[in-house]
């Protein structure tokens, strides 16, 4: 994977996909689907762009039905939905806000109502904001933080268990971040520490239904989150500090969702798969 430039580009928050320059690489050509997750039922959080599409793309490919979460993105959402399509999967459409128990609910139930099942629930939504001083983070922003990169993860986990089974996977979307902490990221970073606690502390029990609880780690990954809450210096350099001396892409973080969605994990429980550029973490 060659470097790339990433140019100033600010974005509100949560960002658009299709506005970035240059638009992230979602699935290479020479990923090859073998049939992993046929028959299938996947829900994914923040399915609309990012790291969720890319997972979206690999598991239709992979041969899922596919339901994806997003807040507002339509456009992105719908560009998702037609790369979905176009691998002859099919995908269910279910905008917003995982912040509020209630929609988190209903997205496992709609979800269950239109494919008659679900097999592997993503939790990816996030949002970050950033901020290197504690106090400026307003009471606002740290709740709306932890409602949307935690508490979405309780509310969904918590109503998808009716319905996981044997076999079933929930993978959760942690960071670098959790590990090595992120002076500009405070709030951010304590929410990915508590995905791990949480992945640690489900493991056992959720094993003695057959059900696997796994995380990824991603480290600096191009994705909207990065012009819509960076600043132009962050996004120009964004990934040289890694031993790559690059950001990755969300085609290089899927396929790892792939392995935990599948059998091929299947002696694989509370872990989390480290993808950084070559970091080194003591965790």
């Amino acid at each position: 994977m060659s470097e790339r430039t990433f140019q100033s580009q600010p974005q509100t928050p949560p960002g658009i996909e299709s506005e970035m320059t240059p638009l992230p690489e979602v699935i290479r050509d020479s990923y090859q689907g073998t049939g992993k997750l046929a028959g299938k039922v996947a829900l994914i959080t923040g399915g609309d762009s990012g790291i969720g599409r890319a997972v979206a793309v690999h598991f239709a490919r992979e041969g899922a039905a596919v339901a994806i979460n997003y807040l507002s993105e339509t456009e992105d959402a719908e560009a998702t939905r037609d790369m979905v399509e176009r691998e002859g999967a099919q995908c269910l459409l279910l905008p917003g806000d995982v912040r509020k128990p209630s929609f988190c609910r209903e997205l496992v139930e709609r979800t269950v109502s239109e494919f008659g099942a679900l097999n592997v629930l993503v939790n990816n939504a996030a949002e970050q904001m950033q901020l290197d001083d504690i106090r400026e983070i307003s009471d606002e922003q740290l709740e709306s933080t932890f409602r949307t990169n935690i508490f979405s993860h309780f509310y969904t986990i918590k109503a998808a268990l009716d319905h996981l089974g044997e076999g079933d996977t929930i993978i959760c979307t942690s960071s670098i971040n959790a590990f090595k902490g992120n002076p500009g990221l405070i709030d951010y970073s304590a929410t990915k520490g508590a995905i791990q606690g949480l992945v640690r502390s489900l493991a056992e029990p959720l094993a003695e239904q057959g059900i696997r609880i796994n995380a990824v780690a991603p480290g600096p990954i191009w994705t909207p989150l990065i012009p819509s809450t960076m600043g132009d210096e962050s996004v120009t350099t964004f990934g040289a500090q890694t031993p790559m001396k690059r950001a990755g892409q969300p085609s290089e973080i899927a396929p790892a969702y792939v392995y935990l969605a599948s059998v091929e994990s299947s002696y694989m429980s509370g872990q989390t798969i480290h993808l950084n550029g070559g970091t080194v973490l003591n965790c």
